[in-house]
């Protein structure tokens, strides 16, 4: 399995007469099998509420979601289960699926909805069963709850805050440390969406949103399919720029697809940045976003950086492997016009779409519902530039519904935030 490291400026055209130039450059990775390679085992952690307010006919849609997975899981693939309410349990232990009907039948004796929510817990519990399964796997969890965090627990072996929110954030960082990936869920109206999209974002992973019951099942294979593509894990993007290149320094770098999180930028000894990406896939790149800024630089075609991916190949059993260094270019001229790159373009667009979005909930809470409305409306015509017709009806419905005096919904709430950060999926 190799990386395939593709990048582009928005406009690879810069000003020689400029003392300085802004530019967005693109990045794009993904991972490519050779003829022979073979798909990685998955070791799959589900970490499932079973609080009171699960019962009925949400912790049945829930099972038959696991049992759907457990149908699509290969030889080799391996699964635990956790469920959590006032406290957490294991109730499948981490291991090789050999009998899915077994297992299907203790998820089903075992999951029974009661008691309050103490996240934290669940996450911790499902860590643990994971990390007995990393050896040459992609190794994910699936967190899905419909309510918020409690409080005042103490929870494995860490030294941590006692917030119940605190520490699922910490652990989620954690997470990363051990080549694990954190999924969130949020089901129903009532979960706390700035804490699942911390925990997803923390953790590498993506924030799916299950609105009604029926949609537990396709939310789940939407993100299984996802996560069957991956080749290669642990992916850390190495920038370094010339001398007179420049990060910006307030949010510098982003991605923006699959899903558009803000990514934390560490500096190395060397001068290289570093960007965690996480798990690399075959059929969905990741598309990175950095904001730079250019010096004046003499005429002509000017090396202004270079790139390189380090990243495990599960595959082989080896770490931080290295690919090819790609150097970034840029053309200098003395008589400027631009020549913009559409598929910069868009990533451009689908990152404003969401800090757009971001200002508008900043808005609401600050009590100025027309600042909301005006800039959910700006967001709605964003996404129309790119495309994404589902996520313009949703923005500028909440936009209308402001206008209107109206209160925004917990799910219009949360659907405003999940067309925010991807293409809504219907």
């Amino acid at each position: 399995m190799k990386v395939k490291l593709l990048s582009a400026l928005n406009d690879t055209n810069i000003d020689a007469a400029q003392a300085s130039s802004q530019r967005q450059l693109g990045i794009s990775i993904s991972a490519i099998a050779g003829e022979l390679e073979q798909t990685l085992p998955l070791n799959l952690c589900l970490i499932l509420d079973k609080s009171g307010s699960m019962h009925g006919s949400p912790i049945n849609t829930v099972i038959q979601a696991a049992e759907r997975l457990l149908d699509q899981l290969k030889v080799g693939d391996r699964l635990s289960v956790v469920a959590f309410a006032g406290s957490a349990e294991v109730i499948i232990p981490n291991q090789i699926v050999q009998d899915p009907q077994s297992i299907k039948s203790q998820i089903k004796n075992k999951l029974s909805a009661s008691g309050g929510t103490v996240i934290a817990e669940g996450l911790a519990l499902g860590i643990t069963e994971l990390m007995k399964g990393t050896k040459g796997t992609v190794s994910q969890a699936f967190l899905l709850t419909d309510g918020h965090g409690e409080s005042g627990l103490r929870i494995w072996k860490w030294d941590i805050t006692p917030d119940d929110n605190k520490r699922c954030l910490e652990l989620a960082h954690r997470a990363t440390k051990f080549n694990l990936t954190i999924n969130t869920f949020g089901f129903g109206n009532s979960w706390n969406q700035d804490l699942l999209e911390k925990i997803a974002d923390a953790g590498g992973g993506t924030l799916g949103y299950i609105e009604h019951p029926e949609q537990a099942v396709e939310q789940f294979s939407r993100l299984f399919r996802r996560i069957q593509s991956v080749g290669l894990t642990n992916a850390y993007l190495l920038l370094s720029l010339a001398p007179k290149v420049r990060l910006a320094e307030l949010k510098p770098i982003a991605q923006v697809s699959p899903d558009t999180i803000e990514l934390p930028v560490q500096s190395e000894t060397d001068g290289r940045f570093v960007v965690r990406l996480g798990d690399l896939m075959q059929d969905a790149k990741r598309i990175v976003l950095a904001n730079i800024y250019l010096g004046q630089l003499p005429a002509g075609e000017q090396e202004i950086g270079h790139l390189q991916i380090r990243y495990d190949d599960p595959a082989v059993e080896k770490q931080a492997l290295l690919s090819p260094i790609v150097p970034v270019y840029a053309n200098v001229v003395q008589v400027y016009q631009p020549t913009t790159n559409p598929d910069v373009q868009q990533s451009i667009l689908a990152l404003a779409k969401y800090r757009q979005t971001q200002l508008a909930e900043a808005k609401l809470q600050q009590g100025d519902r027309a600042g909301a409305a005006t800039m959910l409306q700006t967001a709605a015509k964003t996404a129309l530039q790119i495309g994404d017709t589902n996520a313009a009806t949703v923005l500028q419905t909440s936009a209308t519904r402001l206008q209107a005096g109206e209160e925004l919904s917990e799910a219009d709430r949360k659907k405003t935030r999940i067309v925010s950060k991807t293409v809504l999926q219907e």
